[in-house]
């Protein structure tokens, strides 16, 4: 079985759940989940764990997110992007460049975004598209984001394309229609691709094409990213060796378990075992003065072979 991250530039006319299908097929594997839903007229960055580190994937899921999409002013349809039913039409002669500027530098900050009907959030179990298609209007509740940026990086009225730098949860199609709707002209999007997430860029990107001829070279592990390499922002600690076993079974351990001072502030941080085999995260808890499992990403072949090897040496 394959254990890693492989960054999949996800193509038009795709869905989420099409790349994974066709990931386990090249891949000869049913374990592995991407980590963040792209529409099918959507493209860009897919983040698609297999094997141990499917366990990541809702931290993944829980990151910041980029785009660059195109706005077209003017317009508003019932799915706030150009797929769906023109609902009307308003004439965009008369807008001011600079007005349209301030008007969409008013969205950086924290808000609250009403998610669309169109979209795969679920209310009473059922996606909200399905009530859509039924021509059934379900009450939404706001929910808070953050527009971290949003750069201009073409204006050609009636359309501006833009690059938004936001946090999980956002709706980039809303934010169009948001947009033309504070202007009074209507909006909605055009085309949008995902330049960023999860840490994976879109120049790290593979098609499922590229993946494809790994496979008939044998490459496929060469190309796929350790699960460590999520935290790459996180300290990492290594256990000494007379708790490697407690370690490896998700075991409590006492400060004194590693070589160096870790933190005590309640963050997490990489644990890997004496002979630096990454096992996953932990953290202090003060309460109980120990330091506990937050995640293990071990898989059982690698547990056995070092409870083998602490067997044999004991």
């Amino acid at each position: 079985m394959y254990h890693g991250i492989i960054n999949v530039y996800k193509e038009k006319g795709m869905t989420s759940f099409d790349v994974i299908a066709k990931l386990r097929k090249i891949y000869g594997q049913k374990k592995i989940g991407h980590t963040g839903t792209l529409d099918p007229d959507a493209e860009g960055v897919l983040p698609v764990c297999l094997g141990k580190a499917t366990k990541v994937c809702d931290l993944l899921t829980d990151r910041d997110k980029e785009y660059i999409t195109v706005l077209r002013l003017g317009i508003e349809t019932d799915t706030q992007d150009l797929t769906g039913n023109v609902i009307r039409e308003k004439d965009t002669s008369d807008l001011d460049p600079e007005k349209v500027k301030e008007v969409i530098g008013s969205f950086v900050g924290t808000q609250e975004q009403i998610p669309p009907m169109f979209s795969a959030k679920k209310v009473n179990g059922k996606k909200l598209y399905e009530y859509a298609r039924e021509g059934i209007q379900i009450e939404r509740k706001p929910e808070t984001i953050t527009i971290y940026g949003i750069d201009i990086l073409e204006m050609n009225l009636p359309e501006v394309r833009l690059r938004v730098a936001c946090s999980k949860g956002t709706y980039i199609r809303t934010l169009c229609h948001d947009i033309g709707q504070k202007l009074g002209v209507g909006g909605a999007m055009v085309s949008l691709l995902r330049t960023r997430a999860a840490g994976y860029s879109l120049e790290e990107t593979y098609l499922l094409s590229e993946i494809a001829v790994f496979a008939e070279q044998g490459q496929l592990s060469d190309h796929l990213q350790p699960v460590e390499g999520v935290f790459s922002d996180l300290p990492g600690f290594c256990c000494r060796p007379e708790f490697d076993l407690s370690l490896i079974n998700g075991g409590k351990l006492p400060r004194e378990a590693f070589e160096d001072e870790i933190p005590v502030d309640g963050t997490s941080w990489k644990v890997y075992t004496s002979n630096g085999v990454f096992v996953g995260l932990y953290y202090y808890r003060e309460e109980e003065a120990v330091c506990r499992v937050k995640k293990l990403f071990i898989d059982e072949i690698t547990v056995n072979d070092i409870r083998k090897t602490k067997h044999e040496i004991l």
